[in-house]
């Protein structure tokens, strides 16, 4: 069976970049502040940096956790309030035709940074999984990030987030 080999000049700047010390979700530590959406008062909505479709945001409570048991009851609060929030949002934005919202709990179950808990949520369409996700084990991302972070965040500063 021939190889098959997939083009994607974006990776090696990342491959070759220094990789950030710290956690990147805890609020003064490495995270992406330009993949920043909201911050609320406990927790904040972020963009996923490797999606899984054009849209894919996470809610995480600032303070370093990785458990649901460990969680504070008004850090719970709020990410389900932002959780509806971002559903909302990408409704206006995006007009998904349906959502997977979830969390992977530990690095077993799927997580890929399992010390710090957050919450996917994904907007799906009909056809979103192409023949290159089936045959390939591939994603294809229809939008660059910059575009969609540009088009969520209007939604956000007006306040229509939730």
């Amino acid at each position: 069976m021939p190889m098959d080999t997939i083009i994607a000049p974006g990776r090696m700047a990342f491959i070759k970049a220094e990789k950030p010390n710290g956690c990147i979700f805890c609020r003064d530590s490495a995270r992406e502040r330009d993949l920043v959406l909201y911050e609320g008062t406990d927790c904040y909505v972020i963009m996923n940096k490797y999606p899984y479709t054009s849209g894919h945001l996470l809610v995480t409570p600032f303070r370093h956790v990785c458990t649901i048991e460990g969680l504070q009851m008004k850090e719970k609060i709020e990410m389900m309030e932002l959780t509806a929030a971002c559903v909302k949002t990408l409704k206006k934005a995006f007009n998904p035709e349906g959502f997977n919202i979830g969390m992977n709990l530990g690095r077993v179950a799927g997580a890929g940074v399992d010390d710090h808990l957050h919450i996917h949520i994904v907007p799906r369409w009909l056809g979103d999984t192409n023949f290159s996700t089936v045959l390939g084990e591939v994603r294809v991302i229809p939008e660059d990030l910059a575009t969609t972070r540009n088009t969520l965040l209007q939604y956000f500063l007006r306040g229509e987030e939730g």
